[in-house]
C-alpha cells in the first residue's frame, strides 16, 4: 500500500521516528537512526539517506563527512506508521567506527 509523508506519525516520538537502515542487496541491518519530517523529505528528494541527529540536534546526511553515502532504493513504513526502513546501497561502512554495521558489539551474559 502506498503511503505519503503526511501518513507518518511523527507525534508519537516527539517529532522523530526510528529508521532501520538495511542493505537492499544482502538484507543485513546496517544501523538504526531517527528521522523527522524534514529529513524524510530530503531523503525522498535527494535519494540519499538523511536523518535527525539527536546528539547534535541537527539534520545530517549519511556520508556527508565520511563519504560513505547510502543510496536509498526503497522506503518501507510499518503498520502503525511510526517506524521506517530504508533499503539502501551503501558506498562504504555504515558505522562511524569504520565497522561495516553498527550492530557489531555482543552483549555478555
Amino acid at each position: 500500500m502506498e503511503k505519503i509523508i503526511d501518513d507518518i506519525d511523527f507525534a508519537k516520538g516527539d517529532g522523530l521516528v526510528p529508521v532501520i537502515v538495511q542493505d537492499a542487496n544482502t538484507k543485513q541491518i546496517l544501523t538504526l537512526a531517527y528521522s523527522n519530517k524534514e529529513s524524510l523529505e530530503l531523503t525522498k528528494k535527494t535519494g540519499n539517506s538523511w536523518f535527525w541527529s539527536r546528539s547534535r540536534k541537527k539534520l545530517w546526511m549519511k556520508g556527508e563527512e565520511s563519504g560513505n553515502i547510502q543510496k536509498v532504493k526503497e522506503i518501507l513504513v510499518d503498520c502503525d506508521f511510526d517506524a521506517i526502513i530504508y533499503l539502501v546501497e551503501p558506498s562504504g561502512p555504515a558505522c562511524h567506527t569504520g565497522e561495516s554495521v553498527c550492530f557489531h558489539n555482543h552483549l555478555s551474559k
